[in-house]
């Protein structure tokens, strides 16, 4: 056990958060003892002014002891410089060792998750799926296009019918005009019709006209 173990007493060696609190907890006591030495020499300022035209001896002695305080607080500056570049340098190896360990692990679980995927069956997954996409778009053409249920007719066959049926009904048509009467051939004055018979006359010629 060397000197300083005697000294400080040998404890278990502190974690890199632990080591980085106690620099912290070092930086804040020596700002502390830095504004006491500064309000110390500010002190020494004045009681050497008084006192250097009157007092010679005090004079010395607050400039002895403002020495002395300036020696101290430069050490202080030393110190806390030297603290603070120790302090970053730990905070900076956390953060890298952090990092580091959060890529590791990203890059295990990417390995991980690559395991049991190759690019053959990967093809072969977007293969399988352009061939099903395709098949969709056939399925959907063929049910958007119109079903013609006439495609067996014979349009020749249809121009005939119709052409008979035009035929017949011209021929029930002419069957059913009805024949005049004869035009009277005697005298207009003396031939004279009776009433009755000119409007049957007259029904029938409205019965063929229609």
């Amino acid at each position: 056990m060397n000197f300083l173990d005697k000294l400080v007493g040998k404890k278990q060696a502190l974690t890199t958060s632990d080591a980085i609190q106690k620099l912290h907890e070092m930086e804040f006591m020596l700002f502390k003892k830095q504004e006491y030495l500064e309000s110390k020499i500010e002190k020494e300022k004045v009681s050497l002014v008084k006192n250097a035209s009157k007092n010679k001896s005090a004079a010395l002695q607050s400039l002895r002891r403002k020495k002395r305080y300036e020696k101290q607080l430069q050490q202080i500056d030393n110190t806390l410089t030297t603290i603070e570049m120790q302090r970053e340098a730990l905070e900076l190896a956390t953060t890298n060792t952090t990092l580091l360990k959060t890529m590791q692990n990203a890059a295990t679980a990417l390995k991980k998750t690559h395991v049991s995927v190759n690019v053959e069956e990967v093809n072969n997954i977007m293969d399988s799926i352009a061939d099903q996409q395709e098949l969709v778009n056939e399925i959907a053409n063929a049910i958007g296009n119109p079903v013609d249920f006439d495609d067996d007719i014979d349009e020749d066959e249809l121009e005939l019918e119709l052409e008979a049926l035009e035929e017949r009904a011209l021929e029930e048509k002419l069957v059913e005009i009805p024949v005049l009467p004869k035009a009277p051939t005697g005298k207009i004055g003396k031939a004279k019709k009776s009433k009755d018979d000119d409007d049957d006359d007259l029904e029938k010629l409205v019965q063929w006209a229609s």
